[in-house]
Order: structure tokens, then sequence, then C-alpha cells
């Protein structure tokens, strides 16, 4: 369930836990392409524990590989980055899996994404600072906050491919007053 109006926060991760987080994403791929199973990723650290949505992004040669995450989740982090980085590698239906000789050219990236903040007016909206959603009806989609800046939108742009691309909707849907948009924050960090 969507929690509306809570403020946006970024929590702190040091380099300690992102390097875990990273390193439990390898793990995971490497294992599930090898093995065909899923390791568990045991933590005390109560920050990796934490109970919050993420994206798992994979890059070659700096194009896009895969991603897929989840904008909430019941679970902790430390099983959610193990099962967002197999989806990313094998269930994003925009590419081919994965295959394991693949795994050394690919650098892993991690979302970490504030609660979502529903907003009335799209002027709240910063591109170089807030991921967007949007619903309506049963359709939605969302773009991380690097998206616009990475393909250079300006706002409009960024709206109707948001509308278009992930939600399945007519460019101007964002201005129904059936549809819902929310912002949000991410921690994000990659693999060097």
């Amino acid at each position: 369930m969507i929690k509306k109006n809570v403020l946006l926060s970024e929590p702190i991760y040091n380099e300690n836990e992102k390097k875990q987080l990273l390193e439990w994403a390898r793990v995971a791929i490497e294992t599930y392409l090898q093995e065909g199973w899923v390791i568990q990723a045991i933590t005390n650290n109560q920050m990796l524990k934490r109970k919050v949505g993420i994206f798992v992004t994979l890059w070659k040669s700096n194009e896009l590989r895969g991603c897929i995450g989840l904008m909430e989740t019941d679970k902790p982090l430390n099983e959610t980055v193990v099962d967002m980085a197999i989806e990313a590698a094998v269930k994003d239906n925009r590419f081919k899996p994965l295959v394991l000789n693949e795994l050394p050219e690919i650098k892993i990236e991690i979302s970490i994404l504030s609660p979502l903040h529903k907003i009335k007016n799209i002027q709240e909206i910063e591109l170089d600072k807030h991921g967007v959603m949007i619903i309506q009806g049963k359709k939605s989609g969302v773009f991380l906050p690097e998206v616009a800046k990475r393909e250079n939108w300006d706002l409009g742009t960024m709206l109707e491919a948001l509308c278009i691309e992930k939600a399945g909707l007519p460019a101007n849907a964002w201005m129904e007053k059936n549809s819902d948009i929310y912002i949000f924050t991410s921690t994000t960090f990659r693999e060097k």
C-alpha cells in the first residue's frame, strides 16, 4: 500500500553498507546463474534490514542490461537486494536473460528509495533530485531520479515518456484528474 504525503528522506548508508549490498547482488546473480539457487544474505546491521523500496540496475558497456525493483516491500533490504538482483539479471523482459560469461562485463547499480510522496502540482518535481511515479487505475509507471538527466529530458518530455513507455497510457495522461503522481528520492551507488 502506498504511503501518501510522507516527507521525503534519504537514509544515509556508509561505504561499507553500500559495498556489502553490491557484493550480495553480485554473488546472488553469480550463484543463481551457476547453481540455480538463491543465496541468503545474513546481517545484524539494522540499516541493511530496513524495509525499503529498491531497484537493481545492470549495466554492460554503459548500456542498460536489466533493471527491476520494488517501490515498497515487506521484506528487509538484505533479502530484497538479492531478489531484485536476480530478477534484473533474468526476468527483465526487455532483455534476454543474463548468462554467466557476461557477468564479468556487468556493473551493478543499486538505488534505495525514499517513501513515495503524493504531489498536487508537477512544479514540485525537481528533475535532478526526484524520481516520479504515475498511477491511473491499474496502470502505473516509474522513472528513477537519474533517468531524466541521463536522457536530457525536460519535465514535460519526462512525464510524457513516463506515461507512454512505462505506464502504457496516453502521453498527456499525467494531466488527467484520475492520475496520481508521486515523487521520491533515492540513494544510488554502483560498482567501480
